[in-house]
């Protein structure tokens, strides 16, 4: 097809983890600078392989389905405004080739960067194609609250390893960037270039995972669904001006944002979630809920950013503090942690949660991650991989950053942290509910007692259907410090009377990002 005299050259624009329209400063910087736009996103088979070291499938079907529907949505949002979204399956670095070749006149390619080592050596590749092709490439930052370029130190390896002075500091001396407005209408893709179709599940080998009721994110990807939630969260309903006090639930959609999923693909800007926040300041009230949501986004940020600095040490066992730790890997320890058989109700509960849905409350990942890797003694990676297989909002920089704090190799100025599992499930599920939710097994034993099957007498089991080794397993480790909380039980004693709490004690203070996984002081 011969092209229309003055349309000559095409942006190609990679898109990867910035699945949306609004904010997005590839799709603004092309439609400002070329004649035709290519908005366009690769299946990387590079993401459908084992993970690095275990080998779990790398993109689980809750994963999968959530990136399908975010993908099916951009296009959909393009094709309103003129535009489309070209979908192939291969290689990057090979489909952007193709395409060079294809059009014949490419004025550049453009892409956000990533701050990790598989994504960065997309990268290269591309500038390698480019360079062979005498095509420019432009390239830009766009995943976080504060820009790279606008943090207060001079070089990425001065950013603080303590997350207290890396806030203050970007709080007080630098400033969140305005965000950018896409046109109404968006230019063209070339006349001689095809849409391609956009797979499904089945095309990757795995099934649809079934909806469950019980799920407490039950809610479909893309940018679109994204703003509804923030419309609801914030206009709404203002659940947003009670977040502090909410934000650690277990059960149900509107304890938390639940931004994360989103956040990670890119469907939501995190610029735009911070100026709604301001405007929702303005105009309806400000408090400190609504500054822990930019509170927790910096945590976001600040992971992205300890990923710049330190590599690949962010995967080494030995972590950023270079720590020897004799990790084990039992594999019939993981397999009933990661299947939810420990014995251990609220550590069981979150993992078949997580099997169930691919989603995992924040005080639910903190729980289990400290059971794996302080309780269990097992190599934290073993439960890096399994989230970065299953959960939906999985980011890399937040996923491994976590779990690298978690396992006390990481981001993490106190020794030996380690979580009670007794006491935590008794303050944060005083009456049993989220343990009888997903652990039905035991759903006939009452108020808090439930999360300590093994301390009832006989009598007590037998009435509640339960054969300890049976019905329900054994702990597979008793902590010491737990038998602090056995006898007295005061939550789960409350709630028996029907007075147990309706929120966490006070004195818990969450430091962490509802946006993935969150970090704690209240300790064992």
């Amino acid at each position: 097809m011969e092209r229309p005299a003055g349309l000559r050259k095409a942006a190609l624009c990679l898109l990867r983890n910035d699945l949306r329209g609004h904010d997005h400063q590839v799709l603004h910087w092309a439609q400002n600078n070329a004649d035709w736009v290519v908005p366009l996103y690769c299946f990387d088979p590079r993401h459908y392989v084992g993970t690095h070291h275990y080998g779990f499938p790398k993109t689980g079907p809750h994963r999968l389905k959530f990136l399908l529907e975010s993908v099916r949505d951009l296009r959909e949002s393009l094709k309103k405004k003129g535009s489309n979204l070209v979908v192939r399956k291969g290689k990057p670095e090979n489909v952007v080739s193709d395409l060079i070749a294809q059009l014949g006149s490419v004025a550049a390619v453009a892409f956000h960067e990533e701050a990790t080592k598989e994504e960065q050596e997309v990268e290269k590749a591309l500038v390698q194609v480019c360079s062979g092709k005498g095509v420019t490439v432009q390239t830009f930052w766009g995943s976080t609250l504060y820009h790279r370029d606008d943090l207060p130190f001079k070089h990425i390896s001065r950013l603080p390893d303590v997350y207290t002075q890396f806030r203050k500091a970007v709080e007080t001396q630098a400033s969140v960037r305005p965000l950018l407005n896409l046109a109404p209408e968006l230019k063209p893709l070339p006349p001689d270039v095809e849409e391609g179709n956009i797979p499904n599940l089945e095309d990757f080998g795995m099934t649809n995972p079934p909806s469950d009721p019980r799920s407490a994110f039950p809610c479909r990807g893309g940018e679109t669904q994204a703003l509804r939630r923030l419309q609801h969260y914030f206009w709404d309903t203002n659940l947003v001006a009670s977040y502090k006090e909410t934000r650690n639930g277990l059960v149900g959609v509107d304890y938390s944002t639940k931004f994360a999923p989103w956040l990670s693909l890119g469907c939501i800007s995190p610029r735009y979630i911070y100026h709604q926040i301001r405007k929702y300041e303005k105009e309806q009230t400000a408090n400190q809920s609504t500054y822990w949501v930019l509170f927790e986004l910096m945590w976001r940020d600040y992971f992205r950013f300890i990923a710049l600095k330190y590599g690949n040490k962010i995967f080494f066992a030995r972590g950023l503090q270079d720590k020897e730790v004799s990790w084990k890997k039992d594999p019939k320890l993981f397999d009933a942690w990661k299947e939810g058989r420990t014995g251990v109700p609220f550590v069981d509960a979150n993992m078949r949660e997580l099997a169930a849905t691919g989603f995992m409350s924040n005080r639910g990942r903190q729980n289990v991650a400290s059971f794996l890797t302080k309780d269990l003694g097992l190599d934290w990676r073993l439960g890096a991989e399994w989230f970065e297989s299953l959960l939906v909002d999985y980011d890399v920089c937040s996923n491994y950053g976590n779990w690298l704090y978690s396992a006390g190799v990481g981001n993490d100025p106190r020794e030996n942290r380690k979580f009670n599992m007794i006491k935590q499930a008794l303050d944060y599920d005083s009456q049993g509910d989220y343990a009888r939710l997903w652990v039905p097994e035991l759903q006939r034993i009452k108020g808090g007692d439930v999360h300590t099957p093994w301390g009832l007498s006989r009598d007590a089991l037998s009435q509640a259907g339960i054969c300890l080794g049976e019905t329900y397993p054994v702990p597979v480790v008793m902590a010491p410090e737990w038998s602090r909380h056995m006898n007295q039980k005061p939550a789960g004693a409350a709630a028996r009377h029907g007075k147990g709490p309706s929120h966490p004690p006070k004195q818990h203070r969450n430091r962490g990002v509802d946006f993935y996984f969150s970090h704690k002081k209240d300790l064992a």
